[in-house]
């Protein structure tokens, strides 16, 4: 139980991979505050996680806001004291020829996947700093900061800033033991695995398609207090799609 009483927050925590990833911190004794903007679905996971034991609290949040990420910090202070792990999951994508792609749909997504990063990382340092035992930053990027397909500039874009901005981060906090540290996701499934075909999973050199549980677990590794020598890195879990090379036979 190495995250009991340990204080997390996870943006972008009412649905997919960010629920997921609340939920398994929560199972693991920590206080989990689920920072996301959609009220509904942030109160509904709310109710989940607390109705299987869990000590959560749900505070609506955009991102891309930094009033809102100012107030939450604030609010998970107040309520729990202190602030140990972020995890910045929150993020959104637009698949749209470069041609037409418009300057307000661009900053849209820069300012909600990497503005964000920024800025909650900065303040979530500002509570990590004092703790005595520092804290833990984890970025959700993606495969996509390493490799495309077309029309996804503005979502590679940011997704490539997070890689980046992380090694920056890890050398800035550094002295104030924090570690910041990125994962890259591929193709992580949310809803009913019955929507997959064998063929979605064979694909992978795992043989199946990644969960949200995936991501959970490369969460916990990269904030466990023992782990604190892992520090500036991106962890790609794809089920080895971006090293599988691929020839089209006819």
């Amino acid at each position: 139980m190495e995250f009991l009483n340990k204080v997390v927050i996870v943006t972008g925590a009412a649905k997919g991979i960010g629920r997921g990833v609340a939920a398994e911190y929560a199972d693991r004794g920590a206080k989990v505050v689920l920072a996301d903007a959609d009220s509904e679905s942030g109160a509904q996971t709310e109710a989940e996680i607390r109705s299987q034991g869990g000590d959560v609290l749900f505070i609506k949040t955009d991102v891309r806001s930094e009033k809102d990420i100012i107030h939450l910090f604030e609010s998970a202070k107040q309520t729990y004291g202190k602030v140990d792990i972020l995890i910045n999951n929150a993020g959104k994508g637009i698949f749209k020829s470069p041609y037409e792609l418009t300057i307000d749909e661009w900053d849209d997504v820069l300012n909600t996947n990497l503005r964000s990063v920024f800025l909650c990382s900065r303040e979530a340092a500002q509570y990590m700093r004092k703790n005595s035992t520092g804290g833990a930053i984890v970025n959700i990027a993606s495969t996509r900061a390493l490799m495309s397909e077309p029309n996804s500039e503005a979502y590679g874009a940011s997704k490539g800033g997070i890689v980046a901005i992380t090694h920056a981060l890890a050398a800035s906090f550094s002295n104030d033991r924090i570690t910041v540290n990125a994962i890259s996701p591929g193709w992580i499934h949310n809803g009913d695995e019955g929507e997959l075909s064998k063929a979605d999973h064979e694909q992978h050199l795992s043989k199946r398609v990644g969960k949200p549980s995936d991501i959970a677990r490369a969460c916990l590794y990269l904030t466990n207090p023992s782990n604190d020598f892992v520090t500036g890195i991106n962890l790609v879990v794809d089920g080895g799609m971006t090293r599988k090379m691929i020839y089209v036979e006819e």
